[in-house]
């Protein structure tokens, strides 16, 4: 295939996508203004904005320096602990950062006690702990498997008659 065929279409393929893109901000927009109330918009938007500013401050950096520390420690760590470890990193952030606000919200009281009935702290706290109990059994079981595999010839012996 010559690279002139390739260009066009990864060509049309970007232009499908900028297309369908536009389309999908257009049904949002329409959605937006057809179902908030005009003075809830400006809530909306501080919490998007909120929402990048904490993704593109704090967990993209934290996710990029965590996984810069592990590539240098990677010489000696096989590529797979490397994705098990990044994995972890990102889900107990976003997991953080989708819980913090109920927080937040809770330690600041709210009108109808059953709005933030419980404890998220806590809650956070032991999804956390088994995430990483997770990503340790998942490390223990793969450093034990790549040990055995490490044992075992490559290509099984054979005897001859």
């Amino acid at each position: 295939m010559s690279a002139v065929v390739v260009d066009n279409r990864v060509r049309t393929a970007r232009i499908v996508l900028v297309v369908l893109g536009v389309l999908v901000l257009a049904f949002g927009a329409w959605v937006l203004v057809t179902t908030v109330r005009p003075n809830r918009i400006g809530g909306l938007a501080t919490w998007l904005l909120g929402a990048v500013v904490l993704h593109d401050a704090i967990l993209s950096p934290f996710v990029l320096a965590v996984g810069m520390g592990l590539r240098r420690a990677g010489r000696s760590l096989h590529r797979w602990v490397l994705v098990v470890v990044q994995a972890a990193v990102v889900l107990g952030s976003v997991l953080a950062l989708v819980v913090l606000p109920e927080i937040a919200a809770k330690a600041h009281g709210t009108k109808n006690d059953t709005v933030l009935p419980f404890d998220y702290t806590t809650r956070l706290l032991v999804v956390e702990g088994v995430l990483v109990a997770v990503v340790v059994i998942a490390l223990v079981v793969g450093a034990v498997t790549a040990r055995r595999r490490s044992d075992q010839p490559v290509v099984a012996g054979t005897t001859s008659p």
